[in-house]
């Protein structure tokens, strides 16, 4: 057996265990019912570790789990990065057929589910491809990881695996085909660990208040906080009355929303105004902010706010809009994301790979220990992608003289609704299905609540085409982030000189008269 270099980093699950194992009788994880302390966390997370094991897991095999925000979500998490398992989380909100297809491509070995509220959706997916090993949170038909947490009494399990083994593969869609799954080894996780630690603006100690999927981006959030010794209060789903109900039990410090949630506090600030009182630091991402909106916020909240921009490919920590930088009167910036952050680097370029002149736009791209290796058996996307040394962003922007980058527009064709994005070609290949439907493209129009609304423009078959049919057909086949939110019928749509549709026309005619092409 050869040495590890003495180099090697710690694991993400070394890092688990050290957050459990020095943090103690503190508070860590809370649903409003049930709180954990930090050792009864390391125990759980312990004894589903060794069930796992005991399923004959090992380090390197595909784990993916279908869950709401719940503590055992979070145990489940845990255990996987202790036991050396690759992590696969499925959208909370996604479909049968993505899920189904998710599991295949990334030779899932075990799946965990939530049987509260997605044991039938579950039974559809494994209907569609079977997998050998499912095990649920509690009872169900399946095998339940509530036996093994039973019988445990005490802490015992030694973290597996090693830095460069890959942790995670979280799938993100494409403007065409299949979703991409993005892989991060433990050193790209232990970048974004150690940008969050050395950049974000943290309360001490922090009380956090996830409201966001766990299956996206909030994840990160749970790791720096328990390091720190801080409470994460977990809610599944986010209402205006129970998020401000949960800030004043709890004295949350810290959360991290999207822009939609914000515009809803916002429409009912007087009422929530004073239960948010304990809140120092309202983190918001995942989705561009309307600046009109932001600069009322801060008005009616206070300077409370920093921005956080990334994408699956490169985590939550590429450039930040601290706190210091929500400065309302100076014009246009609160519709940048921020300054690079951490020991990444980040460049504006040309198709060419050349930087483009000060003020001119270009692609953001970004190059550091943050960036994915790359797509799951994807080699010519992840040429693509990481051409010329650089992870390709996708997003256009341009850079002030003080160095703040501005995002203008999306290269890609992405739809970005309430903080998921939707690929407009994937909801585009259900709606044709219907009968009633000739043609069909799907874009983002501006909403001032979900920041951009999915729209599908439709040309019909024959009038009049039924839109409560076509509503109902494309709700039993698409998650509820890719419905579309609006139908618009006409008699034909532009095409472009190879005989394509025309999306960026399509598109524009939404979006006369705004400032940007993004909300």
């Amino acid at each position: 057996m050869t040495d590890p270099a003495p180099h090697q980093p710690a694991t993400y699950g070394e890092l688990f265990a050290r957050a459990m194992q020095r943090n103690g009788d503190r508070v860590a994880l809370s649903d409003g019912t049930v709180s954990l302390t930090y050792r009864q966390l390391w125990v759980r997370m312990c004894a589903v570790a060794n069930g796992l094991a005991e399923l004959g897991l090992r380090p390197g095999d595909g784990l993916a789990q279908l869950s709401r925000n719940k503590i055992d979500a979070i145990v489940v998490i845990g255990a996987a990065y202790l036991a050396g398992l690759r992590y696969t989380p499925l959208h909370p909100l996604g479909s049968v057929d993505d899920h189904a297809y998710i599991l295949k491509d990334a030779e899932i070995a075990c799946l965990v589910v939530d049987e509260i509220g997605y044991e039938g959706h579950a039974n559809q997916v494994l209907q569609a491809t079977p997998i050998a090993k499912i095990v649920s949170h509690g009872p169900s038909r399946w095998s339940d990881l509530a036996e093994p947490l039973a019988a445990s009494t005490a802490p015992d399990f030694t973290p597996r695996g090693s830095a460069e083994d890959i942790a995670l593969i979280a799938y993100t869609g494409g403007t065409t085909g299949r979703p991409k799954g993005v892989v991060h080894r433990h050193r790209s996780l232990l970048a974004n660990l150690s940008i969050a630690a050395s950049e974000w603006e943290w309360s001490t100690p922090p009380r956090f208040l996830v409201v966001t999927p766990v299956s996206h981006a909030a994840f990160l959030f749970l790791l720096p906080v328990f390091l720190k010794g801080g409470m994460a209060v977990l809610r599944s789903s986010f209402s205006v009355e129970d998020f401000s109900e949960a800030v004043a039990a709890h004295k949350i410090n810290m959360t991290f929303i999207v822009p939609t949630m914000l515009y809803r506090l916002l429409d009912q600030a007087e009422a929530v105004g004073p239960k948010l009182v304990s809140l120092e630091n309202l983190i918001y991402g995942a989705a561009p902010m309307s600046p009109e909106r932001l600069a009322e916020a801060i008005g009616v909240f206070g300077a409370k706010f920093s921005q956080l921009y990334g994408q699956t490919e490169a985590p939550n920590a590429v450039t930040m809009l601290f706190r210091r930088d929500h400065e309302p009167d100076k014009p246009g910036r609160l519709a940048s994301c921020g300054v690079a952050i951490g020991d990444s680097r980040v460049q504006l370029l040309n198709d060419d790979g050349e930087e483009v002149a000060p003020g001119e736009i270009g692609e953001l791209c970004v190059r550091g220990p943050l960036v994915m290796d790359g797509y799951w058996k994807r080699e010519a996307a992840t040429t693509e992608a990481l051409k010329h040394g650089w992870l390709h962003t996708g997003d256009m922007a341009r850079q002030d003289g003080e160095g703040f980058f501005h995002l203008v527009d999306r290269k890609k064709d992405v739809i970005i609704t309430g903080g998921f994005n939707v690929y407009p070609r994937e909801v585009e290949d259900i709606l044709v299905q219907h009968a009633g439907v000739e043609a069909c493209c799907v874009v983002g129009a501006p909403d001032s609540k979900w920041g951009e609304a999915v729209t599908a423009v439709i040309v019909a078959r024959k009038a009049p085409l039924d839109l409560e049919d076509l509503s109902a057909f494309a709700r039993d086949r698409l998650g509820a982030a890719q419905r579309p939110k609006q139908y618009e019928i006409v008699t034909e749509l532009p095409l472009t000189g190879l005989g394509k549709i025309d999306r960026k026309t399509v598109r524009a005619g939404f979006w006369s008269g705004q400032d940007r092409s993004i909300n």
